[in-house]
C-alpha cells in the first residue's frame, strides 16, 4: 500500500498540505507520517504562524489523508498542547500526534514505533507525565525495545554508526545527532523502514540486512534508513518520500543486491567482555596493609540471553501488560501467578505481590559495572520505600512488608520480590522466625542479621530478606542474610514457601497453580497502579 513521509515542515503546513492533497489524488496514500517538526520554532514563530495553528486546530485547513506527526526538536505551541491534552492526541480531523514514545498498529496493519525529540541524559524519570516537551530519556528508548518488531521506526535523531559501511555521500555543515540507544532500537526491532530528518539534506543509505536467526524464521530482515530534508530547503533536496509497504510480506531469504551488513553495534556488545574466572582482588584492610580476596564468579552468566529472558524488555514475549512502573535503572511488575490474592490484604483489594527488576541482564547486582550497580540498587530500594509508603497509607498501618532476593551466580536475571505482610507478624518477630526455622529444617547455614548493600563485597551466593515494620520509617529495614555455596541445593522458591506458611496459603506455593487469565491480571495491575500513582516517583 502506498504511503508517504515528510521531513521538517517548520510551520509551512498550509503549503505542504496543499501539495500533499495534489499527490494524494494521484497516489491514494494509505497514511502519511510527518517525521520532523510540524510547527515553527517558538523563537521564529510569527503572527501568521499562530493564525495558521488556530486554523488547523479549528479544522479550517483540510487534511486529505490520515496523517501522523512526530515530536521533533521544536516545542509545540501552547494551543497545540492544550488541544492534544483534551482530545486524546487528535489535533483535528485526520491529524494525530504520534507521541514521544509510541508503539501502534494502523488499521492497515502497519506497526509503527516512534521515539520523538532529542536525548536529554539529565531527565530522571523514565515515564514523564508530560509527553509534549521535545526531549526523551535513554530509558524511553530502552522501553521501546519491548515492542520486539516494527514495520516503521520514526526517530528525530540518527542511530550511532549508521553511515559505517556506506558509500553514500553525505556532506553537510552540521551533522545530525547520533545516539547509541537508537542503534539498539534498530538492532532489536529490525524495522523495514527507519525514517528521520537531516536539516537541508536528504540522505538514503543503502539497505542493510540483519543476520537470519530462529527469531526471524531463518529469513533475512532488511532495514532501509531514510532521512528527509526540510520543506523549502535551498538545494531542493527531497522533503517528501513515497513508498509502498505490505506488512504481511515475509522477509527475503537472502540479502537484496546493493545492501550491506548491519553497520550498527548493540550497546551490550560494546562493553568489554567480563572476566569469567575467579579473580584475586586487592583491597584496603583498614590497617594500612593489603591482602587478596578470592571472589565468587560474579560475572558468570546463565544460559539465557536477553532476547529469551522473561525479565528483559527486549524479549518479544515479555508480558508487557504486567508492567506497573518504569524507572531509570529498574522497573516493577505485578507477579504472574501471585502468592497473595485480592482478598489476602482486604484494605488494599489487590494481590500486591510485586517484582522489582533491573534493566541490566545480569545474574546478580554484584555482576554489574560499578556505576550501573549503584544506580540500580539505589532505585530498587527507592521502589521498596515507595511501596512501603503506599502499603502504610492504604493499609492504615495494618501491613508491613517483606522483600526477598536470591543472589546466585548462574541465574539469568536478578530481581527482588515484594509483598505486604501483617504488621502483627512483623512486630511479634514471627516473620524473622519463620525464615530461620525453614532454613534450619533444610539444614542450611544460619541467617545472620546484617546489611550487605548491593552485595559487591560478598564472596558467595546468598538469600536476602528485607523486613519492614510499619511503626518505623518507610526507609527502615531489618536485613537477614543466608549465605550458601554449591554444596547447598538452594530452593529458588524459598521466600515464597515461607510466606505461604505465614499467610496460610500453602496451596499457592507453586505459582503455576495460581495462574490467572489476562483480563484478571490486567485488572490487578490497574488497581495497583491507581493505588501506587501518588507514590510512584517514576511519573514525577
Amino acid at each position: 500500500m502506498a504511503s508517504a513521509v515528510i521531513g521538517d515542515v517548520n510551520g509551512h503546513f498550509p503549503a505542504v498540505l496543499q501539495k500533499l492533497a495534489t499527490l494524494h489524488t494521484k497516489q491514494n496514500f494509505a497514511l502519511v507520517i510527518i517525521v520532523g517538526n510540524l510547527f515553527a520554532s517558538p523563537s521564529d514563530s510569527t503572527e501568521e504562524d499562530e493564525k495558521n495553528v488556530q486554523n488547523l486546530i479549528n479544522g479550517k485547513i483540510e487534511i486529505p489523508v490520515q496523517t501522523y506527526f512526530a515530536l521533533g526538536s521544536n516545542a509545540f505551541p501552547k494551543a497545540v498542547v492544550e488541544k492534544l491534552s483534551s482530545s486524546d492526541d487528535e489535533l483535528c480531523h485526520n491529524l494525530h500526534f504520534l507521541g514521544k514514545r509510541t508503539t501502534m498498529k494502523t488499521s492497515e496493519g502497519i506497526r509503527i514505533v516512534a521515539l520523538g525529540g532529542q536525548l536529554d541524559p539529565n531527565i530522571i524519570a523514565g515515564q514523564s507525565q508530560d509527553k509534549y516537551p521535545p526531549y526523551y530519556s535513554d530509558t524511553d528508548a530502552k522501553v521501546l525495545r519491548g515492542a520486539a518488531t516494527a514495520d516503521i521506526l520514526v526517530t528525530g535523531e540518527w542511530p550511532e554508526g549508521i553511515r559505517s559501511r556506506s558509500k553514500v555521500a553525505f556532506n553537510v555543515d552540521q551533522q545530525p545527532r547520533e545516539q547509541q540507544c537508537i542503534a539498539d532500537l534498530d538492532i532489536v526491532l529490525k524495522p523495514r523502514y527507519h525514517f528521520s530528518t537531516s536539516g537541508p539534506i536528504y540522505y538514503e543509505r543503502e539497505p542493510f540486512f540483519h543476520l537470519p536467526s530462529e527469531e526471524t524464521d531463518n529469513l533475512t530482515p532488511v532495514t532501509r534508513f531514510i532521512s528527509l530534508a526540510r520543506y523549502g530547503n535551498p538545494n531542493k533536496q527531497k522533503w517528501i518520500y513515497a513508498f509502498s509497504l505490505d506488512p504481511t510480506a515475509s522477509h527475503p531469504i537472502s540479502p537484496p543486491s546493493g545492501s550491506t551488513m548491519n553497520p550498527l553495534t548493540h550497546s551490550d556488545k560494546k562493553r568489554s567482555a567480563p572476566d569469567h574466572t575467579e579473580q584475586a582482588l586487592v583491597y584496603d584492610d583498614g590497617r594500612g596493609g593489603r591482602r587478596g580476596n578470592k571472589r565468587r564468579k560474579h560475572e558468570a552468566r546463565g544460559p539465557i540471553d536477553a532476547s529469551q529472558c522473561f525479565f528483559c524488555l527486549s524479549n518479544e514475549n515479555i508480558a508487557t501488560h504486567l508492567v506497573a512502573s518504569i524507572g531509570e535503572s529498574a522497573y516493577m511488575t505485578t507477579a504472574r501467578g501471585p502468592l497473595s490474592t485480592a482478598q489476602t490484604f482486604p484494605k488494599l483489594g489487590f494481590p500486591c505481590h510485586l517484582l522489582v527488576i533491573p534493566f541490566s541482564h545480569q545474574p546478580t547486582l554484584a555482576s554489574m559495572e560499578e556505576e550501573e550497580r549503584r544506580a540500580t540498587y539505589a532505585e530498587m530500594q527507592k521502589y521498596r520505600v515507595a511501596m512501603n509508603r503506599m502499603v502504610g497509607s492504604k493499609g492504615e498501618g495494618e501491613y508491613g512488608s517483606v522483600t526477598w532476593e536470591v543472589s546466585k551466580a548462574g541465574l539469568p536475571h536478578t530481581h527482588w520480590q515484594y509483598m505486604p505482610i501483617s504488621a502483627d507478624l512483623v512486630q511479634k518477630g514471627l516473620v524473622e522466625a519463620a525464615f530461620k526455622a525453614l532454613a534450619e529444617n533444610y539444614h542450611w547455614p544460619a541467617f545472620t542479621k546484617e546489611d550487605v548493600g548491593d552485595g559487591f563485597e560478598e564472596t558467595s551466593d546468598f538469600f536476602r530478606v528485607l523486613i519492614w515494620d510499619p511503626k518505623k520509617d518507610a526507609e527502615k529495614q531489618t536485613s537477614l542474610l543466608l549465605r550458601f555455596d554449591e554444596k547447598i541445593k538452594f530452593r529458588l522458591q524459598f521466600g515464597r514457601e515461607v510466606l505461604a506458611k505465614l499467610l496460610r496459603l500453602d496451596q499457592r506455593v507453586d505459582w503455576k497453580n495460581c495462574a490467572q487469565m489476562q483480563p484478571e491480571e490486567e485488572e490487578d495491575v490497574e488497581n495497583f497502579k491507581n493505588a501506587f500513582k501518588e507514590f510512584d516517583f517514576s511519573s514525577d
